[in-house]
């Protein structure tokens, strides 16, 4: 009986020392790191996806991994400056919910959703509370991930 009586408490005060060192290491904190969940998505240099979004149509990232989960964007130019005019959608259309994924029509700036209908981009769900482009140094289009970890999946 005394075996089993001290395995039991050898198990308990390793857990426990388990359990104290996982507290420290922690210190209470449960924010996701910038390593672990990246508060902006880099897509490149802004003169040339500006070229491409004007000779092949708007970019689209299938499953952009976000802290709240797996996102389809969009990414659209306007203008001739490249560092502005720069646009962010969900990929589905605005009158539909998130599983209406779109698929792009290549080279256009055309999508085509899950019923079948040829949309533009301008039709397409804006982020009305999640990401934003920001070009960074005039050089570098990020897209903000910030506010998105606090809103939830649709």
């Amino acid at each position: 009986m005394v075996p089993v009586l001290g395995g039991i408490v050898l198990f308990a005060v390793i857990g426990g020392l388990m359990w104290g060192i996982a507290a420290f290491i922690s210190r209470g904190g449960s924010d996701a790191t910038e390593r672990l969940a990246p508060n902006t998505f880099e897509i490149g240099n802004v003169v040339g996806l500006a070229e491409t979004v004007a000779n092949s149509g708007p970019l689209l990232f299938p499953e952009l991994g976000t802290a709240i989960g797996t996102r389809s964007i969009v990414v659209d130019h306007t203008g001739s400056a490249p560092d502005n005019g720069w646009r962010v959608y969900w990929a589905y259309p605005a009158d539909r919910d998130a599983s209406c994924v779109v698929e792009q029509v290549p080279g256009t700036a055309d999508f085509i959703d899950c019923d079948g209908r040829t949309i533009d981009v301008s039709k397409l769900s804006p982020p009305d509370a999640g990401v934003f482009p920001t070009v960074r140094d005039r050089t570098t289009l990020l897209i903000d991930l910030r506010r998105a970890a606090r809103i939830s999946t649709p």
